[in-house]
């Protein structure tokens, strides 16, 4: 099981079940919400549970994803594709430790110039290509 939630604890969740290793994102989305580049894991939808959302709110990004975030301190959450099966969480969010491991990079072609990877980690142009 896994827990987590934003800085105010304004939202509280938990996961009951597995999640991926860590992806790191270098899309513009992902740094326009994170100030950089984003570090999720994935769950499936049925397995994550609430236990506090009052301050929970969803962006929709584009036609086909959303980001759930918190109202009150702004802590970045969860990004879903609408209608999705799986969830990415925000791995900053979860409680320590988690014993997960970064797995690789995505959205590489579209990093900042001042966005260097100096790790040995697989890379990825797109998502796509990471699946």
């Amino acid at each position: 099981m896994f827990t987590g939630g934003c800085l105010c604890e304004g939202v509280r969740y938990r996961v009951m079940g597995k999640m991926s290793d860590i992806s790191l994102c270098h899309c513009s989305q992902c740094a326009r919400t994170s100030g950089h580049i984003d570090a999720s894991a994935v769950c499936a939808a049925d397995a994550l549970a609430l236990e506090k959302a009052r301050t929970l709110r969803w962006y929709r990004i584009s036609e086909i994803a959303e980001r759930g975030f918190c109202s009150n301190c702004g802590g970045n959450l969860f990004w879903r594709r609408v209608g999705s099966d799986v969830i990415s969480v925000m791995a900053g969010t979860l409680d320590r430790p988690t014993g997960l491991r970064l797995k690789h990079h995505i959205y590489c072609a579209s990093r900042s110039d001042y966005d260097e990877i100096q790790d040995q980690l697989p890379q990825y142009a797109a998502e796509a290509e990471a699946d």
